[in-house]
């Protein structure tokens, strides 16, 4: 294009802000630590790391005190150390890397599924011992919300269900 006298243009340049997350001093259940990794009983109401909404009082806000800051960087620093998630109101453990090539070799296993994750589930009713697979992916009537679908979108997950004990309407059940 040939710019013309007078014409006027607005250049938008994007910097990436560089995230500051603060250090917190949040209770943290610890179940097993080494120099490379810690292990975290995560408890439910507990966001995993700062967002829009939840700029503090989340588990990395408690991490970074933990640790003083000595976690792995991957992600930009957004997420120091988070390799997996639960969400905000699932209590479960949590492995946490604390430098990059623990980090890479945890998330290599997560996606290569050698590691495998057992989950104990109050539910409602009584379910019959199952498997679930699909593609999960966001809602699109709701975003807080996710969904299963068998038409390839999102993020493939199988998980296999035992029903433990049933209470009529409501049941435990053992997931994998």
């Amino acid at each position: 294009y040939i710019t013309k006298e007078n014409e006027s243009f607005s250049i938008y340049i994007f910097t990436k802000k560089d995230i500051k997350h603060q250090p917190e001093d949040i209770n943290l259940n610890i179940v097993y630590e080494d120099e490379d990794l810690l292990v975290i009983n995560k408890p439910p109401n507990l966001v995993m790391h700062p967002a829009p909404g939840n700029e503090n009082g989340t588990l990395v806000n408690a991490l970074m005190h933990y640790t003083k800051n000595n976690l792995s960087n991957l992600n930009d620093n957004s997420r120091p150390g988070i390799v997996h998630r639960l969400d905000k109101d699932t209590s479960g453990i949590l492995v946490v890397a604390k430098n990059n090539n623990t980090h890479i070799k945890l998330a290599n296993q997560f996606k290569d599924h050698s590691i495998s994750r057992k989950y104990k589930a109050i539910v409602w009713g009584m379910p019959t011992s199952q498997q679930i697979e699909g593609y999960i992916e966001r809602n699109k009537k709701n975003r807080k919300k996710m969904s299963l679908n068998n038409k390839g979108f999102g993020k493939f997950s199988k998980t296999d269900i035992k029903l433990e004990k049933t209470f009529g309407i409501a049941s435990i059940v053992d997931c994998e």
